[in-house]
This record gives structure tokens, C-alpha cells and sequence, in this order.
């Protein structure tokens, strides 16, 4: 029941975006799916946001993308959270240069913060896999880049939304925001190690303070340009999972309810 509604409600998930034209070969088609949901408050909002924008400008993003095979990759952008929010879209650019990469991060930076309700992992995997599909360059390697503070509770369960996202060749990598974990929800590194991620050479990095996350960002961004690994071991992907891949739908009020209403309780 639960694959096929995922399939369902994963093809209804679209992307505005503008049908491939175009056939550059770059080293990477990076999406970056950033969680803004409400439970980040909107300071630590604004640092994520920040911590992309100032890892979009660093030295060490830009000698990692020119020193590719085709010295250049694809990026794009959007937020999500309960659903996907389409109008913070920063639709595939080029980037080659510093020029580039400052230029993404200024409309980054520009673009108001708001936070909205809910935890839809799969729809954003969706979402990003439509952009990947309809992208008007040809990544030698096509890789979601999923930030989040908690497991999926809206929309399909995640694990056959990425399931479907690896058999079409798209690497997923996940940042995982631990700074006000959730004992009931368990280890969230863990869930987005078995649940989430997937692909050759997919990681997740933790983040623990909200000082941390410039940092982090630089470096999850660093290693899916380069394939290199930082000092902070990625959290590896087990071979079959440990994780709940529905806790986060089954700590929500009234699960059980709507998944077998027929139950006498």
C-alpha cells in the first residue's frame, strides 16, 4: 500500500523549471534541498541560509569545482519543508568561476527566510529528482543534497521515494541538523543513513551547533565536488537498515488511526 502511494504522489510532484535545451557535460548536477521547517526557529533559518551562501563563496568550493575533469558543475536550489516551497526555486546555473558561485549566492542571500509546517523528505527527494531529470546540462554525476532536522512525517514514505531516486542514477547525501534532537525519533544521522541517502560514495554529515553549520555546509559541498573525504567521518550506510524508516509518520497524532481505521482500539 505504502509503495504504491509513494509512487503516486511522487509523480504528481513537479518542477518549474525550463526543458533541457542544452547538452554541456559538467562534472556535477548538484540539487540542494534545504529543510526550513518549523521546527528550526528562524535564527538558526538565517544560519543555514548563511551557511550556504558563505560556503558557496568560499576558496575551497571553488578550487574543488574547477579542479573537476570539465572544471565546472550545475547547481540549483530550493527549500521545503511540509511541501515543497516552489517559489524559493533557484532554477540550474553554470558554475565555472568565482564569479559564478558569488553570483548563486547572492540570490541566495537576497531571498527572504520563512519557515513552514511539517517534515517531507520524500517529497523534496521528488521534487529534486524532477529538476535532475529535466536539468539542461549532462552531469557525469547527478547528487541530491538533502539538509534536515527530523524524520519524514508528510507526503509518501521516504524510503521508496529514494529507492526510485538510486535506480535512476542520482547519488543522495544528507546533512543532518542535530542541534535539538528528538529522543523519540532516535539518532537522526542514523535514520538518514538507512532511510534517506543512498547511491556510491553517499554520506551524511552532522551538524550539532548552530555554529557549526557553515562549516559543515562547506564541507558536504566540497566532498560532492571532489569525491574527498574530510576529517569528520561521513556516517556510513548499512547494508540493511536499522531505522524506523516510518517513525517520524508514526509519532504524529493519529497514525495508526488513519493507516487501519477498521482496528477496534
Amino acid at each position: 500500500m505504502f509503495t504504491t502511494l509513494a509512487m503516486l504522489l511522487g509523480l504528481s510532484a513537479t518542477a518549474a523549471v525550463t526543458p533541457a535545451q542544452t547538452n554541456v557535460q559538467v562534472d556535477v548536477a548538484l540539487v540542494l534541498a534545504v529543510d526550513m521547517s518549523g521546527s528550526m526557529d528562524l535564527e538558526e533559518a538565517r544560519v543555514q541560509r548563511m551557511g550556504y551562501v558563505e560556503a558557496l563563496r568560499h576558496s575551497e568550493f571553488i578550487n574543488a569545482v574547477t579542479a573537476g575533469l570539465n572544471g565546472r558543475i550545475a547547481i540549483s536550489y530550493f527549500e521545503w519543508a511540509g511541501s515543497v516551497n516552489e517559489t524559493s526555486l533557484v532554477s540550474w546555473q553554470l558554475i565555472d568561476d568565482a564569479q559564478d558561485a558569488a553570483a548563486f549566492a547572492e540570490h541566495l542571500a537576497a531571498r527572504p527566510v520563512f519557515t513552514r509546517r511539517g517534515t517531507s523528505i520524500s517529497n523534496a527527494i521528488a521534487f529534486a529528482s524532477k529538476l535532475i531529470a529535466t536539468s539542461p546540462y549532462d552531469g557525469m554525476r547527478r547528487v541530491i543534497d538533502v539538509s534536515g532536522d527530523g524524520p519524514n512525517n508528510l507526503g509518501p514514505p521516504v524510503a521508496p521515494i529514494r529507492d526510485a531516486a538510486i535506480d535512476d542514477g542520482i547519488i543522495i547525501n544528507g546533512l543532518a541538523i542535530l542541534i535539538r534532537p528528538s529522543a523519540s525519533a532516535g539518532s537522526l544521522d542514523r535514520y538518514y543513513a538507512d532511510c534517506v541517502i543512498g547511491g556510491p560514495g553517499s554520506f551524511v554529515l552532522p551538524v550539532r551547533r548552530s555554529e557549526d553549520f557553515a562549516v559543515a555546509i562547506r564541507q558536504k559541498l566540497v566532498m560532492e565536488v571532489s569525491r574527498a573525504r574530510t576529517a569528520e567521518q561521513p556516517v556510513p550506510v548499512q547494508a540493511a537498515p536499522g531505522s524506523d524508516c516510518m517513525i517520524g509518520e508514526k509519532l504524529r497524532p493519529g497514525f495508526m488511526d488513519r493507516v487501519y481505521p477498521e482496528l477496534d482500539r
